[in-house]
């Protein structure tokens, strides 16, 4: 008979079978929440906020009346973390790869965009300057991956969270209340 501990045994016993599958998967939701919630901003989705540059920018904790994990307006986080829920009951998973960035940091996706357009004025077609983008105030999420994003947009608005730009799936604001009608996309 294979001991206790022996993949054979869980083979044979499908309760164990079913801990040994639940206990990785509670680890991997749990992992995702974490980063939903801005413990973590990696992510390989693409990024920005009217930029179209794929650079990411992962949330950073600040003071005053930020959250300390992310930086995100305390009402954006909170709409945020009902919809990772409600999406997570419909089988979507859904994290946040962008909150809050630095002006610093939107500065340089600005020279970034710069050097790969050829100038100010076609860059600023695809990435705001620091003080426009709703990101360095902390009032702006990007989020993944592809069909969360596809998730967000078709229920963010029972959550007053709406895609913005026509040329960024990821990017949404608050810019309604709960309930309301999303404006056209920019």
């Amino acid at each position: 008979m294979p001991d206790e501990g022996s993949p054979e045994h869980a083979v044979r016993n499908p309760r164990r079978t079913a801990l040994l599958v639940a206990v990785p998967v509670a680890v991997v939701v749990l992992g995702l929440a974490a980063v939903a919630l801005g413990v973590s901003g990696r992510s390989d989705a693409p990024q920005g906020d009217g930029s179209g540059s794929g650079t990411a920018s992962a949330p950073q904790g600040g003071g005053g009346a930020e959250s300390p994990a992310t930086g995100l307006d305390p009402e954006l986080e909170r709409r945020f973390a009902l919809a990772v829920e409600a999406a997570a009951a419909d089988g979507v998973a859904l994290t946040l790869t962008s909150g809050w960035r630095s002006a610093e940091d939107q500065a340089a996706l600005v020279e970034s965009a710069v050097e790969r357009y050829g100038s100010l004025e076609e860059a600023r077609r695809w990435v705001l300057p620091p003080e426009r983008s709703a990101h360095v105030a902390g009032r702006a999420i990007d989020v993944g991956p592809t069909d969360g994003a596809l998730w967000l947009e078709q229920h963010g608005a029972d959550l007053g969270l709406c895609r913005v730009y026509a040329n960024e799936l990821w990017h949404f604001e608050p810019v309604i209340e709960p309930g309301g009608a999303c404006p056209a996309l920019l």
